[in-house]
């Protein structure tokens, strides 16, 4: 076994022991850590921004895209935001022990189906440090232990960050050993994450395809798939123009590396003559570089022409394809091709359209008049989120507190037999 299996394991098990108590740990224990955690994040803040700016700068160093120092990069309004999450975190209702079920059987026996936590959850993700705080948070107030393994261009701002939360944590009473970071960059550190099937309980991947993929295809661990996003927002007959462009910009611009920003815009062609060239105008002027198809480039010809692969490629940045449809049912159909179930959506003032969006585009977050950017579990008003699930077992869409949870089936009897 190597030195590097051995200290991931430790470190695994040692979430393992901790995860007995945490899972019967109180409430209000709980709440007090996630507080605690929030008013430290916020204490020292000058010590996550220079750990941070160290990964910044060896980010640039290496001529890594801009959209990937924005994920990578940490401010003081995104510091807030963290703590913001903690408390808010902290204000939802607990879900460790809650019941959905219960029924008295002709026998005599009372069953109740009650939520506990998973256990050990893994999570494996890329270069945004904030996703550090939303894991732990969520994962102690579900009851959950985790063990991290944050992308190699973060490990300077993870590590003081992990150090921060679980000082605060262990100082109010969450059982030593709960938070684990694994702060060895060694790309096996991934599998062999992958393979602790029996102390690790659950594998999340947050990140771009190849990580995710890499995960599902490695992993003995179960895996809550967290997909990529390609995101779409048709602009139908009836919408209002005005509006359109505003939520295009929105979803286009607003943060184009995250997964929930759009990657292609589909247009009715009834009013495609108008709206192309202003839409084009204002993306523009956010530095947005447009691929279009063969009947954009007739009404602008000094578009890029879009390929085959620009409909099923995650940009992760200031481009955006654009293709021209017949009608709602051409853009459900190109939707439900080309998307990764992640989110969509359709500005219509036709509320016989905006249903018939509704029911058959196959999404976690289907929109009507809204930007995509929304799918967010702080916007869903979850207070953090693990990651986005893209897959129908489980859990789907933005993944709170009760996506981080299972159920037991308690029985009370009074010595019936079968």
């Amino acid at each position: 076994m190597t030195e590097i299996k051995k200290t991931i394991e430790q470190k695994a098990k040692s979430a393992k022991k901790a995860s007995v108590k945490l899972a019967t740990l109180s409430t209000a224990i709980k709440n007090d850590a996630l507080l605690k955690m929030a008013e430290e994040i916020q204490n020292r803040k000058e010590e996550i921004l220079k750990a941070n700016a160290v990964d910044v700068e060896a980010a640039k160093a290496k001529g890594v895209k801009k959209s990937y120092i924005d994920r990578l990069t940490l401010t003081e309004k995104r510091i807030a935001d963290m703590a913001e999450g903690l408390r808010q975190t902290a204000a939802l209702a607990d879900p460790i022990g809650s019941g959905d079920f219960y029924v008295k059987r002709p026998n005599g026996l009372e069953i109740r189906r009650v939520r506990v936590p998973f256990g050990v959850i893994g999570i494996i993700y890329e270069a945004r440090p904030n996703v550090t705080v939303d894991a732990v948070a969520l994962c102690l107030k579900s009851g959950n232990a985790c063990v991290l393994r944050g992308g190699s261009e973060a490990i300077n701002s993870n590590i003081k960050i992990v150090e921060i939360l679980q000082q605060a944590a262990y100082s109010v009473g969450v059982p030593d050993g709960a938070i684990q970071f694994i702060d060895i960059i060694d790309r096996d550190a991934v599998i062999m994450m992958c393979k602790l099937r029996g102390i690790i309980d659950i594998i999340i991947p947050r990140g771009g395809a190849g990580l995710i993929q890499r995960v599902i295809e490695n992993s003995s661990v179960n895996v809550i798939e967290t997909g990529t996003g390609i995101c779409h927002q048709f602009v139908d007959k009836y919408a209002d123009l005005d509006m359109a462009i505003k939520i295009a910009v929105n979803a286009k611009t607003s943060r184009p590396s995250v997964c929930n920003a759009m990657e292609t815009l589909l247009i009715h062609k009834d009013i495609a003559e108008k709206f192309l060239p202003m839409v084009k105008m204002a993306l523009e002027k956010k530095e947005v570089e447009i691929r279009g198809c063969e009947r954009c480039l007739k009404i602008c010809p000094d578009m890029k022409a879009a390929t085959e692969d620009d409909w099923s490629t995650e940009y992760n940045d200031l481009i955006l394809s654009i293709k021209i449809v017949d009608d709602i049912d051409a853009a459900i159909e190109h939707i439900n091709k080309y998307n990764t179930e992640h989110s969509d959506s359709i500005i219509t003032q036709d509320i016989h359209n905006a249903h018939k969006f509704l029911q058959e585009v196959d999404a976690a977050a289907v929109y009507v008049n809204a930007s995509t950017r929304f799918t967010d579990g702080f916007e869903f008003g979850f207070g953090a989120e693990i990651g986005i699930s893209t897959q129908k077992l489980h859990a789907r869409g933005p993944m709170g507190l009760e996506a981080l949870t299972t159920t037991k089936y308690l029985i009370y009897g009074e010595g019936q037999i079968r």
